[in-house]
C-alpha cells in the first residue's frame, strides 16, 4: 500500500478550505484517508496553516511519501529540513 500526505478539498464552490491528510494513493481525492494531519486556508492573507508536527514525521519517517504542494507546504514550516536532519544524522 503506497500512502501519500496529500490535500482534501473541503469548503464550497469558489471558497476552497483544505485539509492535509494521509491517504492511501489509490483513494480519491475526497474519498477516504487513514488520518487528518493539518489544515490549510489559502483565502486568508497571510495563507493560514495548521500542522500537527509529530504526527507528520512520523508518517514521513513510515515511508509516506508527500505530495508536491504538501511538500512545498512542509518545506515553508520547516518540517522537510527536520525530518532531513532525522533520517541522515550522523550515528
Amino acid at each position: 500500500m503506497s500512502v501519500k500526505i496529500r490535500l482534501k478539498r473541503m469548503g464550497s464552490k469558489k471558497r476552497p478550505f483544505y485539509r492535509i491528510v494521509v491517504a492511501d494513493s489509490r483513494s480519491p481525492r475526497d474519498g477516504r484517508f487513514i488520518e487528518t494531519v493539518g489544515t490549510y486556508n489559502p483565502l486568508t492573507q497571510p495563507e493560514l496553516v495548521t500542522l500537527k508536527e509529530e504526527k507528520i514525521l512520523t508518517w514521513l519517517q513510515n515511508g509516506a511519501q508527500p505530495s508536491d504542494t504538501v511538500r512545498n507546504i512542509l518545506s515553508k514550516h520547516g518540517i522537510m529540513k527536520k525530518f532531513h536532519e532525522t533520517r541522515f544524522a550522523k550515528k
